[in-house]
């Protein structure tokens, strides 16, 4: 095992530019294919910490979205240490127990990764430290949350499967993305339960060349959708409202990611996302607005 680095990792939130539900396997999960990219100017931060010999991993948690997130070994990161250790004791490698500071900026049943945002943090600062865990702790990872392994991957991907399957997306243009949650959680199997059809065309192809430019990009994404969309805000409306006010400020695609509440905007510039942040913080003060900072 390489020398085990302590110090802060960003956890960036994980946005689903494209999501459909294409199928319902006879255990219950749903089969999904994805577009993920990631905002890191939306994340939870995460410092670690070499704890003394014999002592038990722990987690302590602040930040504006502190409140709610368990500490004990329920919490998906201590579970992803617990997880990675194993499999590295299978390699004869040690992982030392660890201390663990959660600054939470994301908000919980946000449709952004929260928790799987953590523990991709964790499990990719594990595997840089161990390099042998590799494919093994990706396809493990699932075990955790369907979206713990796109966001281990860390980086544009299409996600398939149910999350397990992760294909690396090529250069994409450069865009602005603004990510507005107007504070109501919503809980993903309720949203599955309200998915009235489950077998949906897949995405379209990607362009063998790539995305040329951002015309061309905005073009692919407008064949696509947010399969989860319709049925998330029958059960939340604010989500409707919040997809309204960001379409207000010129956003070139207005969607929900994940099984939402946050929607997102896309922008040409992160310039034109950020004079939208503004705009939308500055109507609904009690959102959280990114890249926009809650003081909540």
């Amino acid at each position: 095992m390489q020398s085990l680095a302590c110090g802060g990792l960003n956890a960036p939130a994980k946005v689903n530019l494209a999501l459909h539900v294409v199928g319902r396997r006879a255990d219950g999960y749903h089969e999904l294919e994805s577009l993920v990219v990631f905002q890191p100017r939306a994340a939870d931060r995460l410092d670690i910490a070499i704890a003394p010999p014999g002592s038990a991993d722990s987690l302590s948690v602040g930040g504006p979205f502190a409140a709610g997130v368990p500490t004990g070994r329920e919490n998906i990161v201590l579970r992803a240490i617990a997880l990675a250790r194993d499999l590295a004791e299978r390699d004869g490698e040690t992982i030392p127990p660890l201390s663990v500071r959660l600054e939470k900026h994301l908000p919980h049943g946000a449709g952004i990764g929260g928790g799987s945002a953590d523990a991709g943090a964790i499990l990719r600062h594990l595997t840089a430290a161990c390099p042998r865990l590799g494919d093994r702790l990706t396809e493990a990872s699932a075990s955790l949350g369907a979206d713990v392994p796109v966001c281990l991957f860390g980086a544009p991907a299409i996600m398939s499967g149910i999350g397990e399957k992760l294909e690396a997306v090529g250069s994409l243009p450069g865009f602005g993305l603004l990510l507005v949650n107007p504070g109501k959680p919503v809980a993903t199997p309720s949203v599955f339960q309200a998915l009235e059809n489950r077998d949906n065309p897949p995405l379209p192809a990607l362009p063998a060349g790539g995305f040329g430019d951002f015309p061309a990009f905005c073009a692919w994404l407008a064949k696509t959708r947010n399969d989860l969309q319709a049925p998330a805000a029958r059960i939340e409306p604010s989500i409707g409202e919040a997809m309204r006010a960001v379409e207000a400020t010129g956003a070139v695609l207005t969607r929900m990611s994940g099984s939402g509440a946050t929607v997102f905007g896309l922008f040409e510039t992160q310039a034109e996302a950020e004079v939208a942040a503004i705009a939308v913080a500055a109507a609904h003060p009690d959102w959280w607005v990114s890249p926009q900072t809650s003081e909540r």
